[in-house]
Parts: C-alpha cells; structure tokens; sequence
C-alpha cells in the first residue's frame, strides 16, 4: 500500500517562509511527476507546483518567483519552499504522485493535507 505523508504547515505572517514536505512510502517501483495543490476555503483545489522525475518544474502564475518545488527521488520525498507568503496563500496544500507500484497499475496518491495559514 502506498502512503504520502505531509508535513510543515503552520501559522505564519505576511513575508514569511515555510517548508512543505511530503513523503511517499510503500512498495514503490517508480515514481513521476510529484506535485502540490491547495485548496482556500470556498475554492476549488488548483495546482500550485508540481515536478517530473527529471527535475521540469511548473508553477501557478500566482506562486512564480516565490515558491520553489524540489524532490530527492532517493527519498521518494518532496518540498515546497514558500517564500513572501500572502494571505491569499492561506489554504490546504495537499501533495500528490503518480506512482507504479508493485502488481499495480500507475495511480494517482494524495496526501492528507497540510493547513497553511498567512496571517497577522
């Protein structure tokens, strides 16, 4: 069974930084493109990053020049580095992945979401 586990959200103010992580477990034979979305209250979940397995970034136009996306495919792992956070950022941010996992065609994981909250 494959799980993501996400972590790093929090409560902080205007201008601040926060790390997001999340981390794919179980018997995974490949992993493709990782990703993050969010979802504000009242407001349909969107992309907010998301990355291949060779390393091709894309963002919202809403998060460019102040969030980076990464991975470490060593460690089935990815981040979300939010940098001048807004209160509009505030939402849930869920990761995602498309894994192949052992006897199992490729599929879409989600995350359980992480609360991310800007504000003074």
């Amino acid at each position: 069974q494959v799980q993501l586990v996400g972590s790093g959200g929090g409560l902080v103010q205007p201008g601040g930084s926060l790390r997001l992580s999340c981390a794919a477990s179980g018997s995974i034979v490949s992993i493709n493109v990782m990703g993050w979305y969010r979802q504000a209250p009242g407001k349909e979940r969107e992309l907010v990053a998301s990355i291949t397995g060779a390393g091709s970034t894309n963002y919202a136009d809403s998060v460019k020049g102040r969030f980076t996306i990464s991975r470490d495919n060593a460690k089935n792992t990815v981040y979300l580095q939010m940098n001048s956070l807004k209160p509009e950022d505030t939402a849930v941010y869920y990761c995602n992945a498309d894994i192949k996992a052992a006897y199992r065609y490729d599929m879409t994981y989600w995350g359980e979401g992480t609360l991310v909250t800007v504000s003074s």
